[in-house]
């Protein structure tokens, strides 16, 4: 709607300046069509009962981030807040810039204060690098380049292994900050889908697997490390996944 408003503020303003008359018609039939679909647009926001669907990833945000530290005097038990604030933003859905700030003021205002569990701030580091385009810091499927990028970023060495042959394709590498301590995350595509592997020194502990608001996580401990993946691909592709990325790191 922006888009034609201005286009048609400019063709406006260039008529004005040569008198509104040499070129005009030439004109007439674009600004028509134009004024149609600024017409219809803003006919359709303005129609009773028109919603914006926000996507499944910032619902997933959302949620990934309840929680969080904020400045509530009052706070709200966590499964009240959570139906609070998607009540919430389902009532500032219509534009998605709204809906968004909507639920960064509501997350910040209203939440009430608490620690994110090492699983809870895994899922908000996933979607947030899906949301804020930094997947990576390394893009690239070649994996003696992105286990060299990590030297001198991290105080251990993160096995990156090349999985395209079982389906799992390695994108690149990036660091991000879990649990307190930077860690290692890589990361995979199956289907479209994004695998975020993070990695971690740690002691030894058992594989659990879990679904956390529609993503799956697996995680399990090798050679002194801790790997935690997280994805919205199914529950049988990451446990294959798993099974490949240790059988192919030899750990």
């Amino acid at each position: 709607m922006e888009r034609h408003a201005a286009w048609l503020h400019r063709r406006r303003a260039r008529f004005s300046a040569r008198g509104g008359s040499r070129g005009a018609p030439r004109y007439l039939p674009r600004l028509r069509w134009r004024g149609q679909r600024l017409r219809a647009v803003r006919g359709a926001i303005g129609r009773d009962g028109v919603r914006w669907q926000a996507p499944e990833a910032l619902r997933a945000r959302i949620l990934a981030m309840v929680g969080r530290e904020s400045a509530a005097a009052m706070p709200l038990p966590p499964e009240q807040a959570r139906r609070h604030l998607l009540g919430f933003i389902q009532r500032w859905s219509l534009v998605p810039s709204l809906a968004a700030l909507a639920a960064s003021a509501f997350l910040f205002v209203n939440v009430p204060r608490q620690d994110l569990s090492i699983q809870d701030q895994l899922l908000a580091s996933h979607v947030r690098s899906l949301l804020a385009d930094h997947l990576t810091d390394v893009e690239t499927s070649d994996q003696h380049t992105v286990k060299p990028w990590f030297n001198g970023k991290l105080d251990f060495s993160p096995p990156v292994v090349d999985l395209a042959a079982e389906g799992f394709a390695l994108v690149g590498g990036r660091v991000d900050y879990v649990g307190g301590r930077v860690v290692a995350a890589l990361i995979y595509r199956r289907h479209g889908h994004v695998i975020n592997v993070f990695v971690w020194p740690g002691p030894p502990a058992a594989r659990t697997t879990a679904l956390r608001d529609g993503y799956n996580i697996e995680e399990w401990s090798a050679g002194g490390l801790l790997f935690s993946a997280v994805s919205d691909v199914n529950a049988t592709d990451l446990t294959a996944f798993r099974d490949s990325f240790t059988r192919a790191a030899g750990i």
